[in-house]
């Protein structure tokens, strides 16, 4: 198990409450150190990636290692965001 300054930022694009609780519980049964962060939609994932409005502080989204994606979201599905991360060079 790597230890914690090794540890990548996990971040879930969830709108389902019950579904963010259960990835928080599993890390935790799991033992893994990884922070996991959440976003609602896929507009706020756009807005962490980007750094946009109350993620523009870089402190405030740090790069994630790995991005858990719900595919059915309101405002932004997975799937549309999905393929602005793809066509975003920046991102990919």
């Amino acid at each position: 198990m790597k230890n914690d300054k090794d540890a990548v930022i996990i971040l879930m694009a969830d709108d389902d409450p019950d579904d963010r609780l259960m990835a928080r519980e599993a890390l935790e049964e799991a033992r893994l150190v990884n922070e996991l962060r959440f976003v609602e939609d896929g507009e706020q994932l756009l807005d962490y990636l980007k750094r946009r409005g109350r993620f523009a502080e870089p402190d405030a989204a740090p790069r994630p290692g790995l991005i858990l994606l719900d595919l059915n979201m309101p405002r932004k599905s997975g799937r549309e965001a999905l393929a602005e991360i793809k066509a975003d060079p920046e991102l990919r």
